[in-house]
């Protein structure tokens, strides 16, 4: 097997292509932690591919992060490329996998992509636990880059101003924020917390990131939606428990799977 990871990610392409019979795809979508019942409300399954049975994929390391690439017809005809999970930096994979999905779909022929995620929550005070937030803009503190060499990408608007646009066309309530990511697998410290709030960050994960900076070296267009499924540490009370994280997915699939379906069509 090639250790070229965009030569993998062709050959991962070209099997998912000959796996459902299509030749290309109109938009791809990276479910987060609790989001994968949101898929059932995009459109009707085509056909469902589990990740190891295509080069450079791995199966999900964390339980509830999915497994599986589902392609779906939207009401509207598109082919929609779902990744019902993802692999993550502290999985110990190194940073090609992590972003091997997102090249996967613009090998296939994605030319726009959502990526979505699991996000706590940094301002409490205008945030509730479970509301949708567009990211607007990321700060990377993984340590990580999935670009290596002389190749220099603009990050000016890795999020598309446009696309979020249209989000707010559908639903004008939903805010926009700073996504903050690190790499884990352990949460933040209150210290930590405080530190991003003054930074300008407004969500905090371990994802997303570097996949937006994959999709732009790929020239895909890029919006990205966290949901916000607990306040960040030294923010509330309790502890924080990734299972929470999860039911509040499961809690709120349908409203998320309702807003991503009105969206696909308009992208």
């Amino acid at each position: 097997m090639t250790n070229n990871p965009y030569t993998l990610a062709r050959a991962a392409a070209e099997a998912l292509k000959g796996a459902c019979g299509l030749d290309t795809f109109d938009v791809a979508l990276v479910m987060g932690s609790g989001w994968v019942p949101a898929a059932d409300a995009i459109g009707e399954t085509v056909t469902e591919i589990p990740f190891t049975d295509l080069p450079g994929f791995s199966a999900p390391a964390v339980a509830g992060h999915g497994g599986k690439i589902r392609v779906l017809r939207t009401p509207g005809g598109r082919h929609a490329l779902v990744f019902l999970g993802r692999s993550h930096l502290y999985e110990g994979r190194g940073v090609d996998s992590v972003v091997h999905g997102v090249r996967t779909a613009a090998a296939a022929g994605v030319g726009t992509i959502v990526l979505t995620n699991a996000a706590g929550g940094l301002r409490p005070e205008t945030q509730q636990v479970g509301d949708p937030v567009l990211i607007s803009d990321h700060i990377n503190m993984t340590g990580a880059n999935p670009i290596t060499g002389t190749t220099f990408i603009d990050l000016t608007e890795v999020y598309s101003r446009r696309l979020r646009a249209l989000v707010q066309e559908v639903d004008p309530t939903i805010a926009e924020g700073v996504y903050v990511a690190f790499r884990g697998p352990t949460y933040e410290t209150p210290a930590e917390i405080r530190m991003l709030r003054t930074l300008g960050g407004d969500m905090i994960g371990m994802s997303t990131v570097l996949e937006a900076i994959a999709a732009r070296e790929a020239g895909l267009e890029v919006l990205g939606v966290s949901l916000v499924t607990n306040p960040g540490a030294g923010l509330a009370d309790a502890p924080l428990d990734h299972e929470e994280v999860l039911q509040v997915g499961r809690a709120t699939a349908a409203r998320m799977g309702t807003l991503l379906a009105k969206i696909v069509d308009r992208l």
